[in-house]
């Protein structure tokens, strides 16, 4: 099956029935929004993502999740690892699924690398 990523204008990642789709924030913000679920299959692309973001980064990036259904906790480790390997700033998880400040809480009480705005 053939699956697609493109960092910058990042686009849909489809196996099966899973996707994910990866975009720059529409409103000048740095940063990213995704779409669908991250998981085992689009494990790659997330990675691939984060790290362009962590590339662009410059202070504090934004990762817009209200889109998201569905995180797993892999998901939320490239994510923490993401922010913990920052030089400087933090980023900022808008609207995630409930699991993600969850696993955050659990794994990484003291991050203050990331910021969860509900």
């Amino acid at each position: 099956m053939d699956a697609s990523h493109t960092v910058g204008g990042i686009g849909p990642v489809t196996r099966g029935e899973v996707a994910l789709e990866v975009s720059p924030l529409p409103d000048g913000r740095s940063g990213i929004r995704a779409r669908g679920e991250i998981s085992a299959l689009t494990r790659s692309s997330w990675e691939q993502a984060l790290a362009e973001l962590a590339r662009r980064h410059a202070g504090v990036s934004y990762v817009e999740l209200s889109d998201v259904a569905f995180v797993d906790v892999a998901g939320v480790t490239a994510l923490a690892v993401t922010a913990m390997n920052l030089r400087d700033g933090r980023v900022v998880v808008e609207h995630p699924p409930p699991q993600v400040p969850r696993v955050l809480e659990l794994f990484w009480p003291d991050l203050d690398r990331i910021e969860v705005a509900l």
